[in-house]
């Protein structure tokens, strides 16, 4: 560590040392996946929501406490009028080692170089499909060209990665698995498998019917690939494999399910109404919002709750996909 590097303070129950935060900016989103929120969205009043301001003082005060990687997620973050100013006051920040953004890429043909240029180290990119139909049905109202375009136009600004999300529903899009990892390797770029996550009342598909496990996809793979665990890691709870052959390009599995990932867990989570969120499957949380509200410029109340916070931290998410627990938030209001 060196002598400007802040101590980190944020500890919880277990030992676990909090790192890395995921700021939501938006709960909006220009696209409507099956997975992330119901067709008819009704989004949080814009009152409601931290200001870019509120933003980067959250953020500033995680820094302080002795996080360094902040991703910006939504809903769909680009659309947030003003937001190029959020990324570039926190890529100032000296501390600030990885700066981060979770996009669909409709927007990134007209912001990728002004991120780039903010100080945006990686993008992670959610596509799940490359067939246009299917693109436009799972997204309900999506343009995939305009999804790829933004792509292209991120690997033209060299970035330290981009990485696919993408998500695999049985029976939706199980058949693309490797037409997805060779869309990424004649790229040169990375793709994250994610085993859906039980957020939220969901009349579109039967959650349990439409589980399709990182194992399975890791053994369909397989077939096609010699694939070994690889050595990279990355602040988050993703698995990469390498594939033999095919150096420029990484697979790597997000496992809520099969592979639980909280014993080591050093995220937190702030919604755009400014919830901070222990744990990404309970509700354990505080409001961050009342407190800068109710004590306008004390930096040091925000910095007191934000360490009092860990001792609310919870050992796991529990995540089951029979489970009704989580209902009411959707993943568009828990932040990408």
């Amino acid at each position: 560590m060196s002598a400007s590097t802040p101590q980190n303070q944020l500890v919880d129950r277990f030992g676990r040392k909090i790192s890395y935060v995921r700021l939501s900016v938006t709960d909006r989103c220009d696209l409507r996946c099956v997975y992330c929120m119901p067709k008819k969205m009704k989004f949080v009043p814009r009152t409601q929501l931290l200001t870019l301001e509120e933003m980067e003082t959250v953020g500033r005060a995680f820094i302080k406490l002795g996080v360094d990687k902040i991703r910006i997620t939504g809903g769909e973050p680009l659309v947030r009028q003003n937001i190029l100013q959020l990324f570039r006051n926190l890529g100032e920040c000296d501390d600030l080692l990885d700066l981060t953004l979770t996009t669909n890429a409709t927007q990134l043909k007209k912001y990728a170089r002004p991120l780039k240029e903010a100080g945006v180290t990686r993008i992670n990119v959610s596509l799940d499909t490359l067939k246009e139909k299917r693109f436009r049905d799972m997204t309900r109202i999506g343009d995939l060209k305009k999804t790829l375009a933004g792509i292209d136009a991120a690997i033209a600004c060299d970035f330290e990665q981009i990485k696919l999300n993408t998500v695999i529903l049985r029976n939706y899009n199980h058949d693309e698995i490797l037409d997805l990892v060779n869309f990424c390797i004649d790229r040169g770029i990375d793709i994250s498998f994610i085993e859906e996550m039980p957020f939220g009342q969901n009349d579109h598909h039967d959650r349990a019917v439409s589980y399709y496990s990182s194992d399975q996809i890791l053994e369909d793979l397989q077939q096609h690939f010699e694939l070994v665990p690889g050595t990279m890691t990355t602040a988050g709870p993703t698995r990469y494999y390498r594939l033999i052959g095919h150096d420029n390009a990484r697979v790597g599995f997000i496992s809520p399910h099969s592979h639980n990932f909280c014993e080591s867990c050093n995220r937190v989570r702030v919604t755009a109404e400014g919830r901070l969120l222990l744990c990404l499957g309970q509700e354990h949380s505080l409001d961050l919002r009342h407190v800068m509200r109710a004590n306008p410029g004390q930096a040091d109340v925000l910095e007191q709750a934000l360490i009092d916070s860990m001792q609310i931290k919870p050992r796991g998410h529990d995540f089951n996909l029979n489970s009704q627990e989580i209902l009411l938030r959707h993943m568009n209001l828990t932040g990408g």
